[in-house]
């Protein structure tokens, strides 16, 4: 008599359970259907209204699988919503394998901070491009150049960023193949933008550069902000960021080592660049911190701002390049509130720099420089304060330094100051300055190197927080 309840206990619970499995599993049916959606926001010149991940386009996450073809397919097709409020493509995390993609207008680029973007070591991956025609060759070699990781042209509205994901150009091989002289073309970039207008490169860590790290050239209204940039301090040319016959550019709050220049502010080279003829003009650096062997500008360069610049273990802490047969011109070159660290020079001018395209270009080409202004700034450790040789019968004018301590290193030059063919006054400037650059004296220059007060475009351009839906 006690079985038959039990009994029945038993059945009537085993039909209750087989009916919670039923709608357990109904239930995960449904969730599998209904893709899980979360979201982030981010800043940029522009947002998108169209969007996808580089996985819906077949991209492994897993270091070893090229996705080349993923990175051009996912920008050809989001390539049709250019003229219908742009389109945006999520990396996620995870190592993506990939030899050079472009990218297309009101396009933007957007790295998860797992995300690491591996340039392929298959040279097979980089296209061949002609030289840059300011320049005429390649930097490496006569001919061409492997187009960039990530490169553009005739662009307008690209952004290229992230929650601080990472590129990684994976240079040593590179560098080896360049050492050994067996590159028949330029080693490729990072990250070159060309003939496009509108840019903005932020957020980003770029590791072991083939080259040059950040390249835009001939473009205008360009903003790299938040990057930082690694590379062996013994690596070759692996320049930080270079605008290159740019107008309207602004780079702040970045941090630079790397096996050269910092910041190389460029325009062409020798009479390619003359000819070219487009100078990089208005241009905004702040909240820099450089460890790398050298700093620059050189040629056809006017209205470059920098401030708030801490630079340590460079060769000098601002340097000025050219020579007899560059031309073009390097003038109202601002500078304040930079501190250095452990140099060879604070200031280097010099227009002794012999490197040229080829053996054809003009004797009679000489630069102009002038109105070069240091104001405000410290320096330790430093072996020598200046060296500034400017050109005979073609002197560098209008130099103002103020305001300037530079604590000279136990081992330092004798003579602190070396100076030719330059001219220009000082303020409150220690060691004592060459006599070619006569201190002014207490009160009498105080309107001296002063900084512009106007802003430029650049500083004008306000930034939108954007969203992106992710779909698990």
């Amino acid at each position: 008599m006690d079985s038959l309840p039990i009994k029945f206990q038993v059945k009537k619970n085993g039909v209750w359970m087989l009916l919670l499995l039923a709608a357990l599993m109904a239930a995960s049916t449904e969730s599998r259907k209904a893709k899980v959606v979360d979201s982030f926001e981010y800043i940029a010149m522009n947002c998108r209204a169209h969007s996808a991940s580089i996985t819906e386009f077949g991209a492994v996450g897993d270091g070893k699988t090229s996705n080349t073809k993923a990175f051009k397919d996912a920008v050809d097709h989001l390539g049709q919503f250019s003229s219908d409020g742009g389109s945006q493509l999520y990396v996620p995390a995870g190592k993506w394998l990939t030899g050079s993609f472009s990218v297309v207008s009101h396009f933007t680029l957007f790295l998860h901070q797992d995300a690491v973007l591996l340039a392929s070591q298959d040279i097979n991956e980089w296209p061949v491009l002609k030289a840059l025609p300011s320049y005429g060759r390649g930097r490496d070699a006569a001919g061409g150049r492997f187009a960039s990781l990530i490169f553009g042209t005739n662009l307008t509205d690209v952004i290229i960023t992230g929650e601080n994901g990472t590129v990684d150009g994976q240079g040593a091989f590179w560098w080896q193949q360049f050492h050994k002289g067996k590159l028949k073309y330029t080693r490729p970039y990072l990250i070159e933008l060309m003939f496009s207008d509108g840019i903005q490169i932020s957020n980003l860590t770029l590791l072991n550069s083939p080259s040059w790290n950040v390249h835009p050239v001939y473009s205008s209204n360009i903003l790299v902000k938040g990057i930082t940039i690694l590379a062996p301090v013994t690596s070759p040319n692996t320049d930080g960021i270079n605008p290159d016959s740019c107008t309207n550019t602004r780079i702040e709050d970045c941090y630079i080592v790397s096996g050269d220049d910092c910041v190389a502010v460029k325009s062409g080279w020798d009479e390619y660049g003359i000819a070219f003829g487009m100078p990089t003009k208005q241009l905004v650096i702040r909240r820099l911190t450089c460890i790398s062997p050298y700093s620059e500008m050189s040629g056809g360069i006017q209205d470059v701002r920098a401030e708030d610049i801490t630079a340590v273990h460079t060769e000098s802490g601002v340097r000025i390049k050219t020579a007899v047969g560059r031309g073009g011109f390097v003038k109202d070159i601002y500078v304040r509130r930079m501190t250095m660290h452990t140099m060879k020079w604070a200031f280097w001018m010099t227009g002794n720099y012999g490197s040229h395209a080829d053996k054809n270009y003009d004797p009679n080409a000489l630069p102009v420089i002038q109105n070069i202004n240091y104001r405000d700034m410290a320096a330790d450790n430093v072996s020598m304060a200046a060296r500034l040789e400017g050109i005979a019968g073609d002197p560098f004018t209008q130099i103002c330094i103020s305001n300037v301590t530079i604590g000279m290193a136990a081992k330092a030059k004798k003579v602190p100051w070396t100076c030719s063919d330059v001219g220009g006054i000082t303020a409150g400037v220690s060691p004592r300055p060459c006599d070619l650059l006569p201190e002014q004296g207490p009160g009498k220059m105080e309107e001296g190197c002063n900084f512009p007060t106007e802003t430029l475009p650049i500083d004008s351009v306000e930034l939108k927080t954007c969203s992106y839906k992710i779909n698990y």
